[in-house]
């Protein structure tokens, strides 16, 4: 047996970060027990916590503490609104703009057929559910601009729009600060073909 099994056992769990290789988690498991023992046990305490008091909101599945999160309880909010994103970190991205008032429904992933995930595996009966409660007007989809995101917003908006609800897609195009010749031709060809 290894005398540093602690060391690999550290290495290993940070590895199931995504875009954590083994150079990078080696370095990071380094950092922390060579120079940071007291961060090491900070992110030891927070994960710990995280882990055990972190929950899915009843109403959009985000992460809360409660029950149900503040941003479905938050009464200034735009109730004839639903934002469907495809994980947490995608509805705290938007939350960040400070440009959308309305409320979210975060799936539990993206369809990828090649994966065996469809559409029940990410919770669209769900989705379906909660924006047909007789207030939503509109659904506005956020999933991802990826191959799984583009199947999974064309799957939501075929139900929803079955359903008598307007369906509505984030615009995709040219960054803003761009210079168009370093931007990719499918980027462009979309910016063309939304244009507005």
């Amino acid at each position: 047996m290894s005398d540093t099994h602690s060391l690999d056992a550290l290495i290993a769990a940070l590895r199931r970060l995504p875009g954590v290789g083994q150079k990078s988690a080696s370095r990071m498991a380094y950092h922390l027990l060579q120079s940071d023992r007291e961060g090491a046990q900070l992110l030891a305490r927070a994960l710990q916590e995280a882990s055990a008091s972190m929950r899915h909101c009843e109403r959009c599945h985000t992460f809360t503490q409660q029950v149900v999160c503040a941003t479905c309880l938050d009464p200034s909010r735009d109730l004839t609104r639903l934002c469907v994103v495809e994980t947490p970190a995608d509805q705290a991205a938007l939350e960040r703009t400070a440009a959308y008032k309305g409320l979210y429904f975060v799936l539990l992933g993206r369809i990828s057929p090649l994966d065996g995930i469809g559409p029940q595996e990410i919770g669209i009966d769900l989705l379906f559910k909660r924006a047909c409660d007789g207030v939503v007007q509109e659904v506005i989809l956020a999933t991802n601009f990826t191959a799984e995101g583009e199947a999974t917003a064309h799957v939501v908006s075929e139900g929803l729009k079955s359903r008598g609800l307007k369906v509505t897609r984030l615009a995709r195009g040219v960054p803003v600060g761009s210079e168009l010749e370093y931007v990719d031709l499918g980027t462009i060809a979309h910016a063309l073909a939304d244009r507005r």
